[in-house]
């Protein structure tokens, strides 16, 4: 599956024109709080949703059409979205109902190939994707679409944050909830479950990178339970000396998430893009270091983006993976830094230090 190679949103939230940005395998936002990082990881979840026949629920969940518009109905009469996967891409417009929906318009397809450009699909009639009935058809055509269809139907969007007493990762869950690890990490203890049985490479990799980090861990215990009918399993472990199973709520916070981020990083099969949003949450600094390392090993298999806060982590980017979002008269800027503007400084400081002294801006802007 093909990654995401340009990207052009319009009129999105606090995004007001991003215009044909470049993405590559390695894509590393950073910057302050309310600058639109957060924004740019909403947009991907939009997408997958509309890919997915979801948009209408997204929308809803996010308040109203009125609420993803730049500035509002006022400001912004519509939406506009266009994206290339190597020789194909996609492209539409989201326009405002009375109703505080959306219909999507102008949706076309690219192929590079020959007579190359855009191939109007037309506009739909609600929040249905022409693109995505095109590429189910299994009609002539399908070829075109069916690979942009795959490749964003496949995006995984991870945020670890909620990693509370009843937080869903630290649950049982069912043992058939095993195909991928959920955005959530909901069914953390089933998909590891699985990669132990089908994918036991990655699944020792995973134990021996928790171990670098949790000195005290020895093994995951993932032990099937019966709850009546349904079989479920959850995160019990066990720690080095003892033979005690220890339950989810035995680890903290930063060790579970610590735990749910290696697993996403180092899945077998990944997605053609991961998203990670605030990977650095509760981590003790040598946990970021090695977080990153997995950040820059995954990046060799497939396109990752991060949206973070961390100098932390950062520091252990080369700096042209990293995208300063900046805020201007209310609108998001994304700017890819360039390794020879920083030449002369970066032989006395290190990345994260730039940017912490805002000689890299990213500090807090009054509008």
């Amino acid at each position: 599956m093909s990654s995401l190679d340009t990207l052009t949103i319009k009129g999105f939230k606090s995004i007001q024109n991003l215009d044909s940005f470049k993405l590559t395998n390695l894509n590393i936002f950073i910057g302050g709080n309310g600058t639109g990082k957060s924004n740019m990881v909403s947009f991907f979840r939009m997408l997958r949703s509309l890919i997915n026949g979801n948009l209408g629920d997204y929308v809803r969940q996010n308040g109203g059409i009125s609420d993803l518009l730049f500035n509002g109905r006022k400001t912004t009469k519509k939406m506009e979205f266009s994206t290339r996967f190597g020789i194909r891409g996609y492209r539409f417009k989201l326009q405002p109902t009375p109703k505080d929906t959306c219909i999507i318009t102008n949706e076309a397809r690219y192929y590079k190939y020959g007579k190359s450009g855009w191939w109007p699909l037309g506009d739909s009639d609600d929040d249905t994707s022409l693109l995505v009935k095109e590429a189910k058809s299994k009609g002539r055509d399908s070829e075109y679409s069916e690979p942009v269809y795959d490749a964003i139907s496949s995006w995984q969007i991870y945020h670890f944050h909620d990693t509370s007493e009843t937080a869903a990762m630290r649950q049982y869950e069912i043992i058939q909830d095993n195909k991928y690890l959920r955005g959530n990490a909901s069914n953390i203890a089933p998909y590891l479950y699985r990669l132990k049985e089908k994918h036991t490479a990655e699944y020792s990799e995973i134990i021996n990178t928790v171990r670098i980090v949790m000195p005290f861990f020895d093994e995951f215990l993932l032990d099937i339970n019966e709850f009546g009918e349904k079989q479920k399993l959850n995160l019990s472990w066990k720690q080095k000396g003892s033979d005690y199973p220890m339950q989810p709520y035995h680890l903290s916070d930063g060790s579970i998430r610590f735990i749910c981020l290696a697993t996403s990083l180092l899945q077998p099969n990944p997605p053609s893009t991961i998203i990670i949003d605030e990977p650095e949450l509760g981590l003790h600094p040598a946990a970021i270091s090695i977080m990153a390392e997995l950040i820059q090993d995954a990046a060799k298999r497939t396109q990752i983006i991060v949206a973070t806060q961390s100098p932390a982590l950062i520091d252990h980017c080369g700096i042209e993976d990293i995208i300063v979002v900046n805020r201007e008269n209310g609108a998001s800027l994304f700017k890819r830094l360039n390794e020879d503007d920083f030449k002369e400084w970066l032989k006395d400081y290190s990345v994260g230090e730039l940017w912490t002294k805002n000689v890299i801006s990213g500090g807090p802007v009054y509008e």
